[in-house]
């Protein structure tokens, strides 16, 4: 989180981006960074995490997960999940989006998770075998109007 924290400052400070507008991304490790960012940092208007594991056992290096900060999300994510990624499986998505539910806090609520049924982990990674180009496109497009939506476009 420092690390982030730190570029945020840096782009503050050089005066080339709107931090009044910031979002997160990232996939893989990087969208369970996004879920947990979206709760650290205030600043931040909406997530978007691609396929990123929600749930583990915690450890000096990985204290928490996204399951265990759904209540302390400060902004809404959107997770784009794959149906047939086999590091991810599809019932620590549910515990996921069961864990959103029950937090109740608005940002939580906001959130929302949508499963590609079929596809395989890093269906956007355009340079991997698991690439699928429809998927991929569509997933973008949600991306981009959910940071639209939520005040960072």
């Amino acid at each position: 989180m420092g690390d982030l924290d730190a570029c945020v400052d840096f782009v503050k400070g050089e005066g080339r981006a709107n931090v009044a507008k910031l979002g997160v991304t990232g996939f893989c490790w990087g969208g369970r960074i996004t879920w947990l960012y979206s709760a650290h940092n205030p600043g931040v208007k909406a997530g978007v995490a691609w396929y990123g594991r929600v749930v583990g056992a915690a450890s000096e290096m990985t204290p928490k997960h996204p399951v265990d900060i759904a209540k302390d999300l400060k902004a809404p994510v959107l997770g784009l999940y794959d149906g047939a990624d086999t590091g991810i499986p599809n019932d620590t998505v549910d515990k996921m989006r069961d864990a959103l539910k029950a937090a109740g806090t608005p940002a939580a609520t906001k959130s929302t998770i949508h499963t590609y049924p079929d596809m395989p982990h890093a269906f956007h990674a355009d340079y991997r075998p698991s690439f699928r180009k429809d998927a991929a496109e569509d997933g973008w497009k949600r991306a981009v109007a959910w940071f639209q939506a939520n005040g960072v476009g």
